[in-house]
């Protein structure tokens, strides 16, 4: 029996979390519950990465969850985020099943492991309109002063998300998060590949979903209404593609090269944010940074079974 009431895979992006994730579910018959901001939008597949032909594994396919769960008419966040989690968590600890996280949001993940629950942040008019006047930097300041480690950069692009972003901030300032009576106690387990490895499955897999559609896939969502603004807000593949269907990026060549360096730049994100999870004292175990798929199952297995999981004979 574990000490443990839940287990977690993070990583940064392309270093193949999903797969890894559904070969340990097989192992243990868990399903898995995605923490991936992006893929919990039915029509943003390609661009999120979904591949949800990697949840299947010979005859079988691995039950998942929190993904395609909404439209993109909605605003999913952190908040709605841990409470979806929260109430399969409850669920799956009733019936004796073990919550296995799996994804890359670093701020979804932190969330959950370190058991808190934030209260919506409501709207703030006063505040709003005393922002009205200040110019996109004077608020990207403002933001920067507030959380000088920030780290999704995006928020200092659109004066919307920023003046949200100052509005959450203050609030939380001032209220604390409450904490859950029914704690998750997780075992969290950390993937990745050397920086050059990552590099390159990065633009392979991105000249790989060019091949499939993307363009066509980010095409479709406006047709179907959606406004650049709001596809542009979904960041990096949503953001370069509406921007180039929108004649502000010239080629599909110049489209590939400013996306791929833009991914690229972003993959070291999610490493700094995990850094900072373990210095605010998360026991982040590191699988051997190899690209030997079975290298890295096997350590895992051998990590799980030293901690009181036991997988299916």
């Amino acid at each position: 029996m574990s000490e443990y009431n839940a287990v977690v895979l993070l990583g940064p992006t392309a270093v193949g979390k999903t797969s890894l994730g559904v070969a340990i579910a097989d192992s243990f018959n868990w399903d898995i519950i995605s923490a991936d901001s992006r893929q919990v939008y039915k029509g943003l597949d390609l661009g999120s990465g979904k591949d949800l032909e990697d949840y299947s594994i010979g005859n079988k396919t691995i039950p998942y969850h929190l993904i395609d769960i909404t439209t993109l008419d909605e605003e999913y966040n952190v908040f709605k985020f841990q409470s979806d989690f929260y109430a399969l968590f409850d669920s799956f600890c009733n019936e004796g099943k073990v919550p296995f996280i799996v994804g890359g949001t670093g701020m979804y993940i932190d969330s959950i492991v370190r058991n808190y629950y934030f209260i919506p942040v409501p709207e703030n008019e006063d505040l709003r309109n005393e922002l009205e006047s200040k110019s996109l930097e004077e608020l990207d300041e403002m933001l920067l002063r507030l959380k000088p480690d920030l780290h999704n950069k995006s928020d200092l692009v659109l004066r919307e998300r920023v003046v949200r972003a100052i509005e959450i901030q203050l609030y939380m300032n001032d209220a604390k998060p409450i904490e859950r009576k029914n704690k998750v106690n997780a075992f969290i387990l950390g993937t990745t590949l050397p920086r050059e490895i990552m590099r390159k499955n990065i633009t392979e897999r991105l000249k790989e979903r060019f091949d499939k559609g993307m363009i066509a896939e980010v095409e479709g969502l406006h047709a179907r209404g959606y406004s650049w603004e709001r596809l542009e807000k979904l960041g990096l593949e949503y953001r370069y593609i509406s921007l180039y269907l929108e004649g502000k990026i010239s080629s599909e060549e110049e489209l590939f090269r400013s996306l791929n360096h833009a991914i690229h730049q972003f993959a070291k994100r999610p490493e700094t944010w995990f850094r900072g999870m373990e210095k605010k004292g998360a026991d982040i175990h590191w699988l051997p940074p190899v690209t030997d798929r079975n290298a890295r199952y096997s350590a895992a297995l051998e990590l799980l079974e030293a901690n009181g999981f036991k997988p299916m004979l």
